[in-house]
């Protein structure tokens, strides 16, 4: 299994992050400045009913109690996440929280009852989040978090040090 995150293999990991990237950076930039989510979570409340719902009751709650409510602040957030996450995979810059983030939103359309791509989505950022390491190697985090990680350990360092 190690060799699915060595740096030969790091090839096919980029160029998945960097897909998917693009997938989110384009699904956000569509919804810059005219993103209504009103009738999708209305349309999602309405899946809870019946014998088989699409939606669990419990989720269809939050949207109706929370989500709905504040549909402005989804509004936002949504396009402005969705355009950050392409950002962050398609640069390989803090690639683990873009993963997470955009897994997260992943699993809360599907949650809605929304399918689409949503679940090939979800299984490429589980598998890059797998790989770890690998998934960022052709990116920008590869030479960020070493200095990042360097600048923190000194500074902790040195202020338990001047104690």
């Amino acid at each position: 299994m190690e060799w699915l995150k060595g740096p030969k293999m790091a090839v096919v990991w980029a160029a998945l992050r960097i897909w998917l990237g693009y997938q989110w950076f384009v699904a956000g930039v569509e919804k810059l400045g005219g993103f209504d989510a009103t009738g999708f979570l209305k349309g999602a409340i309405a899946k809870a009913t019946g014998e088989h719902p699409a939606v669990q009751g419990w989720y269809a709650a939050f949207l109706e109690n929370f989500a709905l409510p504040n549909v402005e602040l989804f509004n936002f957030i949504i396009p402005i996440g969705e355009v950050l996450v392409g950002i962050g995979l398609i640069l390989g810059l803090f690639t683990t929280p873009a993963l997470i983030a955009g897994a997260f939103m992943n699993l809360n359309f599907m949650l809605a009852g929304t399918t689409s791509t949503n679940p090939i989505m979800y299984t490429e950022a589980i598998i890059l989040m797998v790989v770890g390491a690998a998934a960022y190697y052709w990116g920008a985090d590869r030479f960020i978090l070493p200095y990042l990680r360097d600048k923190f350990t000194n500074k902790k360092f040195n202020q338990q040090a001047n104690v």
